[in-house]
C-alpha cells in the first residue's frame, strides 16, 4: 500500500486537533530504554508498566468536542452474528499489576517459541506484541504492524497511530492509560491484510493477552481486527456503531467495532469522523457505565 502524501497527513492531523477538541497529544512515555550512542535499538516485546502512583492523571472525559459536528443519523442495527465457537480462554481473576506483567511476558515468550506461529513469520520481521497499562479498562484491537511498527517493535506509531493517539485524547484518556494489540503481531509482507491462517494461528495469543488484562471494554479498529473478534465475515461498515461480543474468552467481553485510523486518513469525510466519534461516545458510556 502506499505511503500516504506527508502533506496532505499534517492538514489532516492539524483539523482534526480542532475536529477533535484535543488541545494537544500527550508524548508518551518512554516504554524501553533509549539505547546508549552507537548502539542499535532492539524492538521491546512487553513493555515496563508504569506502577500505580507513576500513572498518569486522567482528566474528565471531553462529551462534546467538536468532532460530533451533529448529532450520528440513525443507522441500521447490524445484521445477527453467527454463534460464536466454543470459547476456551478463561478469563482470568484477581492477578494483580505484577502477576499481569509477568504472564505477558511468558506469553510473548511463548509465542516466539510457537513452531506454527514461526512457520509463518515473514523473512526479517520483529516482534509487536503490545503495550500499555496492564490493568487497563479499555483495549484497543488493530489487525496488525505496519512500517514502523516494525521497525520500532511497538503497535500505531505510525501515521494512522498519531490519529489513534488524537482519538484516545479526545476520549479524555491518555495512551498510556489503555492497552494496545493487533491480532498478528509480525508484520504482513507489504503491509497486506492478514490472511485466515494468520489470523487463526496467532489469533489465539491476543485472546489470552484479554484474558490477563481483562479490561471493561474492546474496541475492533477495522475489518480485519473486526472479522476475527467477531467471528464473522461481515464488513465493518455493518459492524461499526454497535456492540458485539469478543468471541474468543469465556465469558465475553464487549466489544465496539469501528474504523481503522488508516481508513480515516484516506477517507477524512465530516461524516466518517462523526461516526467514529459516535463509535468512541458509547465506549465512554460503557466505562462510565
Amino acid at each position: 500500500m502506499p505511503s500516504p502524501d506527508p502533506a496532505r497527513i499534517l492538514r489532516q492531523h492539524l483539523q482534526t486537533d480542532a475536529l477533535l477538541g484535543a488541545t494537544a497529544v500527550p508524548t508518551p512515555t518512554p516504554l524501553r530504554t533509549a539505547p546508549k550512542p552507537g548502539q542499535s535499538a532492539a524492538p521491546a516485546r512487553i513493555p515496563a508498566q508504569p506502577t500505580q502512583h507513576q500513572r498518569p492523571q486522567q482528566s474528565p472525559p471531553q462529551r462534546q468536542p467538536d468532532f460530533a459536528l451533529s448529532p450520528p443519523a440513525a443507522r441500521e442495527t447490524a445484521p445477527p452474528l453467527p454463534p460464536a465457537h466454543p470459547a476456551d480462554i478463561k478469563l482470568i481473576d484477581g492477578l494483580s499489576t505484577a502477576d499481569k506483567t509477568e504472564r505477558l511476558e511468558q506469553l510473548a515468550a511463548a509465542f516466539e517459541a510457537d513452531e506454527k506461529v514461526q512457520a509463518l513469520r515473514p523473512p526479517n520481521t520483529n516482534l509487536v506484541f503490545g503495550e500499555g497499562d496492564v490493568d487497563a479498562k479499555l483495549m484497543f484491537i488493530g489487525e496488525g504492524p505496519g512500517q514502523e511498527e516494525d521497525r520500532t517493535g511497538r503497535p500505531f506509531v505510525g501515521p494512522a497511530g498519531e490519529l489513534l493517539d488524537k482519538m484516545i485524547t479526545a476520549m479524555g484518556l491518555s495512551r498510556e492509560s489503555v492497552y494496545i494489540a493487533n491480532v498478528v503481531k509480525y508484520r504482513p509482507p507489504g503491509n497486506r491484510t492478514p490472511t485466515p491462517e494468520e489470523s487463526a494461528v496467532q489469533g489465539p495469543y491476543l485472546a489470552k493477552q484479554v484474558a490477563i488484562i481483562r479490561p471493561t471494554a474492546l474496541v475492533a479498529l477495522g475489518g480485519a481486527a473486526a472479522k476475527y473478534a467477531l467471528s464473522t465475515t461481515t464488513g465493518i461498515t455493518r459492524l461499526r456503531g454497535t456492540w458485539a461480543q469478543f468471541a474468543h474468552t469465556d465469558p465475553p467481553i464487549q466489544i465496539m467495532p469501528t474504523f481503522h485510523p488508516a481508513y480515516l486518513l484516506r477517507s477524512y469525510t465530516p461524516d466518517n469522523r462523526k461516526k467514529v466519534w459516535a463509535d468512541l461516545q458509547a465506549v465512554l458510556a460503557k466505562l462510565d457505565g
